[in-house]
């Protein structure tokens, strides 16, 4: 046994909550942001203001034309693949061979497959780290055990958690064919946690296809997680936490939602009341893309495709004009209620003693 520790000490093999919990996590998330959000901002300003440079095909890859937007899009298994081993402190032969593990484990994984990169990058970045500089032939060895093992991961595992994560996108079907006021809370509050777990909200919103009143209310879950965790962290987390979070991805909370879950009472509970707004009050709409319903204020995807939505509705004669009472809805719903409400519902769990200061400070 001191033999065993003593080699995962000397390969800084750290078997805790804390590496694979919260560093990996977290640098997941940053991986998932410059990679699948980031594409699709990129996209949805191009489509948008009408930029030819990011709506042009910019390579052709067996006959799938990519944008700027969709190669960044397309590398979001090994971005992220890449940012675990890197917050595992893999050597590079092991932090390289991840880009292949990353691109195996997300396309096997479906909607599933950030959380199919999570499990399957760490177990090949440690076994990597344990072979690596193990022999003399390090540069032969080290990437075909690290390949060779995230691969085969990829095939074993990652049907079964992508299958695992649409179980999810079954629960906001089930929640559609409800009257809207108990299908925009569940749909707010499933999708709205469904973006801050290492899942991807906005691949399961494609997949599905989540538009109309579940948009709206899906919409209003994200919207509800990233505002509410980017105004309620904002004395810890300041200005840079407040862009972070706010038009960026609530999933770099997760690594702290582990530490202490009850940070997740306030932005959970403010989904649950913004959702049957947004459906009931307001009747608000994603008619835009589907993997709009999924992405909240990241980048103001949500909010760009609701507006889509609006001027295509207006092109094909389904409604008159875009109204006061749209805009009031967006915008109350997908900024200044959650602004309002979780920072107050968090006072409450202050209070109680379940949350403290630095429960929710950003690394």
């Amino acid at each position: 046994m001191e033999k065993i520790e003593a080699f995962l000490k000397r390969k800084d093999i750290e078997i805790s909550l804390k590496r694979y919990g919260i560093d990996a996590l977290g640098a997941m998330a940053q991986g998932l942001f410059c990679s699948l959000l980031i594409g699709t901002i990129i996209n949805t300003i191009g489509t948008q203001f009408h930029v030819e440079f990011l709506t042009n095909t910019v390579a052709t890859v067996a006959g799938v034309d990519y944008t700027v937007g969709g190669l960044a899009t397309a590398m979001s298994g090994p971005a992220m693949a890449v940012a675990i081993g890197y917050a595992l402190h893999c050597p590079p032969l092991v932090l390289f061979s991840l880009i292949a593990v990353g691109f195996a484990s997300n396309a096997l994984g479906g909607a599933g497959g950030p959380l199919a990169v999570l499990f399957v990058a760490i177990i090949a970045s440690e076994v990597g780290k344990a072979v690596s500089k193990e022999t003399k032939v390090d540069i032969l060895v080290t990437p075909l055990v690290t390949i060779a093992v995230g691969v085969g991961l990829s095939a074993w595992w990652a049907p079964a958690l992508g299958k695992a994560a649409m179980k999810v996108g079954t629960l906001i079907m089930w929640a559609t064919d409800l009257q809207p006021f108990l299908m925009g809370i569940l749909v707010s509050v499933i999708v709205g946690v469904a973006l801050t777990l290492p899942i991807s909200s906005a691949a399961i919103c494609a997949a599905l296809g989540l538009t109309g009143l579940a948009g709206g209310a899906a919409v209003a879950g994200c919207c509800a997680q990233m505002i509410g965790f980017a105004v309620m962290s904002f004395p810890e987390n300041k200005w840079g936490g407040l862009i972070s979070q706010g038009i960026g991805t609530s999933m770099l909370q997760m690594g702290n939602i582990v530490k202490n879950p009850r940070i997740w009472i306030a932005p959970i509970v403010t989904s649950a009341v913004t959702g049957p707004m947004a459906t009931c009050l307001f009747h608000l709409r994603m008619d835009g893309a589907a993997v709009s319903s999924g992405m909240g204020t990241c980048g103001l995807v949500g909010q760009i495709g609701v507006y889509t939505g609006w001027v295509q509705g207006i092109a094909d004669g389904s409604r008159t004009a875009i109204t006061a009472m749209d805009w009031a809805g967006l915008i109350l719903i997908s900024f200044v209620l959650p602004a309002v409400l979780c920072p107050l519902i968090n006072l409450f769990c202050r209070k109680m003693g379940w949350v403290k200061d630095g429960d929710m400070k950003l690394s």
